[in-house]
């Protein structure tokens, strides 16, 4: 069922990929975000975030590159989480499967940021669609026609409000702020965004696809599951 989500699920047939994130915080498990790819109407876009999931995709040294063991690192409550960037870690990176630097151009805008749960193509301006994504956590009308919508969440809301709900702490370590409450916070983030430490692991996703070669990967295996 797509929790919170006004785009149906998937159904048995369509073909198209659903992948998963389990996020850890501090090594403990939150829990598990299970993703439908629009793969019929935004090919491209859908096949980009797959092979970054999966780790098919080669480096400029000809190793697997992924989301595995990425972070969230920008989280603005009611609006939306971050994340993607396994360059840097700080939104400063950028990389494609079509490009190693990183662009290529939007695809479409057919799907709409009408809910939460959405996911969507972080990016620089128009056609400069990289490795980086977002998740809504609520209608963000004000983003269409400017970031392309390529999925939406189907399982695992809870686990995106959790990391919406990320508790902040002021100068101090209490009260209101901006600062996420961490063992080892990062670099302050302006305004009332919140960086933090939620790590991406894509494991074992049961498919049908050529990627034995992901064994090398020495912390998990994964894929993704076809319905």
């Amino acid at each position: 069922m797509a929790a919170e989500s006004g785009i149906p699920a998937p159904k048995p047939g369509q073909g198209e990929p659903i992948v998963f994130f389990d996020i850890t915080l501090g090594g403990e498990p939150l829990g598990r975000i299970k993703m439908h790819l629009f793969s019929n109407t935004v090919p491209k876009t859908a096949e980009n975030f797959r092979q970054f999931c999966t780790g098919e995709h080669k480096g400029p040294n000809g190793r697997p590159q992924g989301y595995k063991a990425s972070k969230f690192h920008r989280v603005i409550k009611a609006f939306m989480i971050q994340g993607g960037d396994f360059l840097h870690a700080d939104g400063t990176g950028t990389t494609s499967i079509y490009s190693l630097n990183g662009s290529f151009p939007d695809e479409s805008f057919q799907h709409k940021h009408t809910c939460a749960g959405l996911l969507s193509m972080a990016n620089s301006g128009p056609d400069t669609n990289g490795c980086q994504f977002f998740i809504t956590c609520a209608p963000t009308p004000f983003l269409d026609g400017k970031h392309v919508v390529f999925g939406q969440v189907i399982e695992g809301m809870d686990v995106v409000r959790m990391i919406e709900s990320t508790r902040t702490g002021g100068p101090g370590g209490r009260g209101s702020g901006d600062r996420p409450v961490l063992d080892s916070p990062r670099k302050l983030p302006k305004s009332n965004e919140t960086r933090i430490e939620y790590e991406i692991h894509v494991i074992e996703m049961l498919k049908i696809a050529p990627i034995a070669a992901l064994k090398e990967i020495t912390l998990v295996d994964f894929g993704y599951i076809s319905v």
